[in-house]
């Protein structure tokens, strides 16, 4: 897939850009609603002999626009952003640089440059998706705005369970720990990309050895707890369980950030620095005080029973 950076204005030339059909969206998250814009675009794509192309933007609208204090915590940040629609067979993802700048263009003039003036021959987008200053435009005034020079598809509300999928219902799922919940809403189990770090290394010294991922910056983890996760490091996936939080058995001060602890089942390699993914899959238990170790020792292991318990799998 090609990645195409666009700032205000840009400097591409229509004649040199490949005709494309586009979905157009910020998409965080790339939920199963997401996925039913890009595949509308492929479509399209597939039956004019196009690209198929997606069309986002960052940093997030509403952080530029004054709308929130400080940038969004994101369901998938950019990277991992861009390796969803990879993998959904898109040729041409577009990114386009959000500033007050771009924001202030008007809905004709955002068609005109970034749909029309980039040689895109056909436009899906969401029921809700809008466009332009203010958000004026809408898929109800993208037929006077095209001015016949591509044609458009509006994609429905897909629902869950008779409510809309939407990346503000997987942020109040997530908030709640309910990762199993937002995996029907992704198509897919929720992620948290990282660095595995060193820790105390106390884990080890109990029988427990654990893999502590710092995660990127900007993107959303669950709240504190303990979960049956897949940790995917060193080109693999291993079954494993996590604890999210500030290790009130240990510390008496507590931690300005709660540490995340994957201890994996039958592993022992060192993976410092390595980068990982943490694949969330089922809330077992908020995170507690023990009066000692045998008694942390204990519920660890209970844990590893319900892990592997929920996973189907042997431990070893």
């Amino acid at each position: 897939m090609e990645v195409i950076n666009l700032g205000f204005p840009h400097n591409f030339d229509r004649k040199n850009m490949p005709e494309s059909a586009v979905a157009l969206g910020y998409f965080d998250g790339v939920h199963l609603g997401h996925q039913k814009v890009i595949a509308d675009a492929k479509m399209a794509a597939g039956q004019r002999g196009l690209k198929t192309a997606v069309m986002t933007f960052h940093p997030h609208p509403k952080a530029v626009l004054g709308k929130l204090e400080q940038e969004i915590e994101h369901i998938t940040p950019l990277h991992e952003k861009i390796r969803l629609i990879e993998e959904l067979g898109v040729d041409i993802m577009y990114i386009v640089n959000f500033t007050p700048e771009f924001a202030n263009l008007t809905p004709q003039e955002f068609i005109d440059q970034y749909i029309i003036g980039l040689n895109i021959a056909h436009v899906s987008a969401g029921f809700d998706y809008t466009y332009g200053r203010m958000g004026k435009g809408t898929m109800e005034t993208i037929p006077f705005h095209s001015r016949g020079k591509f044609t458009y598809s509006t994609v429905g509300k897909l629902t869950e369970g008779g409510e809309k999928i939407s990346s503000t219902r997987i942020r109040k799922l997530l908030s709640e720990g309910k990762t199993d919940e937002i995996a029907i809403l992704l198509g897919r189990a929720f992620t948290t990309p990282g660095i595995v770090i060193h820790g105390d290394k106390r884990g080890r010294t109990i029988g427990f050895p654990t893999a502590n991922v710092d995660p990127d910056g900007d993107c959303l983890i669950p709240p504190t707890g303990v979960y049956a996760v897949r940790l995917h490091v060193c080109g693999e996936w291993h079954y494993g369980v996590c604890n999210i939080g500030y290790k009130p058995t240990f510390n008496k001060e507590s931690q300005k950030n709660p540490s995340i602890e994957v201890h994996i089942f039958s592993f022992s390699k060192e993976v410092y620095g390595e980068r990982s993914i943490i694949e969330w899959h089922k809330y077992l238990r908020k995170e507690q005080k023990f009066s000692g170790i045998e008694e942390l020792i204990a519920q660890i292991q209970r844990d590893k029973q319900a892990a592997a318990g929920y996973f189907g799998i042997p431990l070893e």
